[in-house]
């Protein structure tokens, strides 16, 4: 187990077609932070929004091009390197993730 745990939500400025009823990527990331930080108080973490449209270094770049190719509703939750959402994330999916490499919630 590692000491921090690290998300990352890609979007971008303009929703998807399909997600335009759904909250921004930027949102959606601010909304992961708070519901992670209730439910793993104990947890150091922390979630990246990344504009898919500006990213900041290859790793995000070339990960952006990858949404794009295989046609993935953002936001998209990438933990790990792992696509673990996209479009409208689910908590109780995110929560198993965390759980799985270690991390124990707190009811």
């Amino acid at each position: 187990m590692s000491n921090s745990f690290s998300i990352k939500v890609y979007g971008a400025e303009q929703k998807c077609a399909s997600c335009v009823h759904l909250p921004s990527a930027k949102e959606t990331a601010e909304w992961l932070e708070a519901a992670i930080s209730r439910k793993f108080p104990n947890l150091l973490f922390n979630v990246l929004y990344i504009d898919m449209e500006n990213t900041e270094n290859e790793i995000d770049q070339t990960f952006s091009e990858r949404i794009v190719e295989e046609d993935l509703f953002y936001p998209v939750v990438v933990i790990d390197g792992e696509v673990v959402a996209e479009g409208n994330p689910n908590l109780k999916t995110i929560y198993a993730i965390i759980e799985q490499n270690g991390y124990g919630a707190v009811s």
